[in-house]
């Protein structure tokens, strides 16, 4: 409930310089006023911060040196009084500051309850919210600028002005309703409904036919490395990472399961999985996690097949190229600094139109010119970084295909001269579809839900 004041360690729990203890509600300020030892926190001007000593009351002694900021509603970020106690950061000293607070009167918050108080109090719409999410899980940065953008707005603004021209339309379907004698008013409505209905449809396609690219730098792009034992796919990972995550021997085999880590290359997010060699095995262990390898490929978005310049092509090797027929590939032909035995020529012929680069990984050679493939593969060679119109929630993808759908019913019926006041009923539709993007139209369930997904304290 709104009229509460709500409390949280806005921090990563752990040890670091500074840990921090929100409060948000009508009675924020009183409660840090009586735990405070310092100025009179109830009289400092708004937006200020104040040196003190937090006294618990029941023992009357000192708890923890702080830093209080003092912030009064309206301008924060819930539209209520905020304060922020800056604590030491250690987890003792971050739980008892918590713990006071609570003791006079606060109430724990709910995982993502601060966001969704500003949400609740118009500071800003769903979409909005949802960046914030975006933003905190953002992998690279362009990731993180899309979701600052959206956060600013952009997406919001794009979809009430598509609302609005749907609702002037709308508006005048009702006039020729109400006044049917006017035959200009009825000419007018047909003309403008089916004006209106095709700008918002392309504007829904252009949003689309950026989903996927946006969805990528949201989620990542799940990218299996394959090959046969001893290829140096584990090597592979670690030069991408830039770290040893991956065990590396020359004992083939290595890899008994699936390894996940996100990398960002050339501002692309990477949600790379190391599997095991796929090949045929007595070990019960390995045989495990060659079946987990074979799952992953039919899940991935990209697959780094990985091959050893120092051997020839093996039917292993042939059958792994049939297995990722149809998939998005590049082929990697490893060790180079070993003598040529593989036929390049037979590698080109069995990868077809996709990329074919050649990588010395023990020697850091070719990690450039794959990077680059890998960039070049989902965005052409270019990813619009200043470009706001991103789509890459799942929920506003959905709404939007719902909505294409609906303008597209009402301008069958248009074409099929229907009555006007039928033909509305899929606009008013589109209207509320749009509408459950930013908020304006959703039910409190779906509101509750997607602020459970936050962290606590946000």
């Amino acid at each position: 409930m709104q009229h509460e004041t709500i409390a949280a360690i806005s921090t990563p729990v752990g040890e670091g310089a500074i840990a921090i203890v929100r409060l948000s509600g009508p009675e924020a300020v009183e409660i840090a006023a009586k735990l405070f030892d310092g100025k009179a926190l109830t009289t400092v001007p708004s937006h200020t911060i104040h040196y003190g000593k937090l006294i618990d009351p029941i023992t009357g002694e000192v708890a923890e040196e702080v830093m209080v900021s003092v912030m009064k509603a309206p301008k924060t970020f819930t539209r209520e009084d905020v304060v922020e106690i800056n604590c030491h950061g250690g987890l003792v000293s971050v739980n008892r500051v918590l713990e006071l607070v609570l003791q006079e009167g606060a109430r724990l918050a709910e995982p993502g309850e601060f966001t969704k108080r500003a949400f609740l109090n118009g500071r800003i719409d769903l979409s909005q919210a949802e960046a914030v999410m975006d933003l905190i899980r953002a992998k690279t940065d362009r990731a993180m600028n899309v979701a600052l953008k959206q956060m600013d707005g952009r997406l919001s603004r794009l979809i009430q002005k598509l609302r609005q021209e749907l609702l002037e339309t709308v508006a005048h379907v009702e006039v020729n309703i109400d006044y049917p004698e006017y035959d200009d008013v009825e000419e007018m409505s047909h003309n403008m409904m089916i004006e209106k209905t095709q700008y918002v449809y392309k504007e829904i396609e252009k949003l689309l036919e950026m989903a996927k690219q946006g969805k990528i730098l949201r989620e990542g792009l799940a990218t299996a490395i394959i090959g046969r034992p001893n290829v140096g796919k584990s090597s592979l990972m670690n030069a991408l990472v830039h770290e040893n995550k991956a065990i590396v021997t020359e004992i083939a085999g290595t890899t008994r399961d699936v390894i996940e880590e996100y990398v960002n290359v050339r501002g692309v997010p990477l949600k790379l999985v190391d599997t095991a060699g796929i090949r045929e095995t007595e070990d019960i262990v390995e045989r495990i996690g060659v079946e987990r390898s074979r799952q992953v490929l039919k899940q991935s978005d990209l697959i780094l097949l990985v091959l050893n310049y120092g051997e020839e092509i093996s039917d292993e090797d042939r059958h792994l190229f049939e297995a990722v027929k149809g998939l998005d590939v590049i082929v990697i032909v490893n060790k180079t600094d070993l003598a040529q035995k593989i036929d390049l020529e037979e590698v080109q012929k069995l990868a077809g139109d996709r990329p074919v680069i050649t990588t010395a990984l023990i020697e850091e050679k070719g990690i450039d010119e794959l990077e680059l493939a890998i960039k070049d593969t989902f965005f052409a060679g270019e990813i619009d970084g200043g470009d706001l119109s991103y789509i890459s929630n799942v929920r506003h993808i959905q709404l939007l295909k719902q909505a294409l759908s609906s303008l597209q019913e009402a301008m069958n019926g248009i074409e099929m001269q229907m009555p006007m006041d039928i033909v509305q009923i899929d606009v008013t539709r589109t209207w509320e579809l749009l509408g459950e993007i930013i908020g304006d139209t959703v039910h409190e369930s779906l509101i509750d839900q997607l602020f459970s997904q936050f962290c606590l304290g946000k």
